[in-house]
């Protein structure tokens, strides 16, 4: 039997929080623990422990999403957040990322690939198609100082091993630790500690800010194919 995953529902909707508790009630691994109203109550609610995951909303009141969702983050007890709110626009897939986020749905997404992006967030994968990812690459990586970011993406990535850097490499191409393993012919044990590392070294929380760093480097220009074996 898989791990439950520990589920709490943040959103200033009392309609929302209680539809989605009864929704996700039916899904296989996953267990709502609480609901909250805002942000501040949710940061109180993972400090107070028992989380290992918020449904973050991001416009309510006291404290908001972004800010929440930054709190968690840097609490350092391995709490992840998955962003659900009705608004699409770049600019706040952007900032929730930015702000540690570890995915974003849309509140109209089916409960059951609510829990399956529970699920995967809770097992390291991202919750982003890579068409996602790619737009929010563009995004944030325009404007002014290119040259600038790009000697320190550089000078981050020289952290990385060369199998890390492999990964790194694959992740920002969209790849899941199951494809990164087929592709490097590695098990996915492997690929997953690989990934704890690049985060590591990086400084990352999620494998957008991973994509964009790489991105930023230039190495989706430069890289070759990776070599084959650990």
């Amino acid at each position: 039997m898989a791990p439950m995953t520990r589920v709490l529902i943040c959103d200033d909707d009392a309609l929302v929080r209680a539809g989605l508790t009864l929704m996700l009630g039916e899904e296989d691994g996953v267990e709502v623990v609480g609901e909250v109203g805002d942000g501040r109550a949710a940061l109180e609610a993972v400090q107070a422990g028992g989380v290992d995951l918020v449904l973050m909303d991001l416009r309510m009141p006291v404290m908001d999403g972004i800010d929440a969702t930054r709190a968690i983050v840097e609490l350092d007890r391995g709490t992840k957040v998955i962003v659900l709110t009705t608004f699409d626009a770049d600019d706040y897939v952007v900032r929730a990322l930015a702000a540690g986020a570890h995915g974003f749905l849309l509140k109209d997404t089916p409960p059951a690939q609510i829990a399956d992006a529970i699920g995967a967030v809770a097992g390291g994968e991202p919750a982003l198609s890579p068409g996602i990812t790619r737009r929010l690459i563009e995004q944030v990586t325009e404007g002014s100082g290119p040259d600038t970011r790009s000697e320190q993406a550089r000078a981050r990535l020289d952290l990385l091993t060369e199998r890390e850097r492999d990964v790194a490499i694959a992740i920002a191409r969209g790849g899941s630790n199951a494809e990164i393993a087929a592709e490097l012919y590695v098990s996915l044990a492997t690929v997953k500690a690989h990934v704890s590392h690049v985060f590591d070294k990086l400084g990352t929380v999620n494998r957008v800010q991973v994509a964009i760093c790489v991105h930023e480097a230039g190495l989706l220009r430069d890289a070759a194919r990776p070599s084959v074996g650990p």
